[in-house]
């Protein structure tokens, strides 16, 4: 078996999408995958391009993002390692409504949509795991529509904070005492995905940092006491 195809085997077995599927199921997905490496920057699809399958990223960073009319980008979702995206196109066998952008070096992994309409058939309990990964989705962009529709700027920041940069709300839920939290990316790109200006995330941040809540050093922010901060969101 060609090394590039071991290597993809490697990743379909790990990943949580096909991590309860057969050995034999798995190698079946590695073979028709296709291992993609981006550099940093560079574009997978734009908007408008057709749909070829299901992305799911093994390393790295994703942008999910549009332009709108007047030339501001807005961006979507970023996804992490481990998260898949780009199936609920591929179902409705529509093109894109968003442009992909890796935002670090990275290492995907296109799983053709044909790979997973058969697979789909084969494997109700995959079906599934596709059904709930949109689902989370969807939840996702309800709870962004309803946090830009109730929730202050500062608000928004401090959740993000305490909960993306974290791992997540469970990991989030354990945080005591004073922390340090890496921004996973530019400041620029928070602010487009919390509908902030980039103004309007520094003017948040100074404030934070004047109220003694925390200290910004670059992309490196330290909470000096995450139930203070916590509580300041409330």
């Amino acid at each position: 078996m060609p090394a590039a195809a071991l290597h993809a085997e490697a990743f379909v077995a790990n990943l949580p999408l096909f991590k309860e599927l057969s050995a034999e199921q798995q190698a079946r997905i590695a073979a028709a995958a296709r291992l993609i490496r981006l550099a940093r920057g560079e574009t997978l699809f734009r908007r408008g391009d057709p749909a070829a399958g299901t992305y799911i990223v093994c390393t790295g960073r994703v942008k999910l993002s549009f332009v709108s009319p007047s030339g501001v980008e807005k961006v979507i979702e970023i996804i992490e390692p481990g998260r898949s995206f780009g199936e609920a196109v591929m179902f409705l066998e529509a093109p894109h409504v968003v442009s992909a952008q890796a935002l670090a070096d990275s290492l995907l992994l296109l799983v053709p949509k044909e790979t997973v309409f058969e697979q789909i058939e084969r494997d109700p309990a995959f079906a599934r795991r596709m059904l709930a990964g949109l689902s989370r989705r969807l939840h996702q962009l309800v709870a962004d529509v309803e946090a830009y529709s109730t929730r202050s700027g500062t608000e928004r920041l401090i959740g993000f904070l305490l909960r993306d940069c974290v791992g997540g709300e469970e990991a989030a839920e354990g945080l005591t005492g004073s922390i340090d939290i890496e921004l996973p990316v530019a400041k620029g790109v928070i602010a487009s995905r919390l509908n902030l200006t980039q103004e309007h995330l520094s003017r948040i941040l100074h404030d934070l940092s004047a109220l003694g809540l925390i200290e910004v050093h670059g992309r490196r922010i330290h909470v000096r006491d995450v139930e203070r901060l916590r509580r300041h969101a409330r």
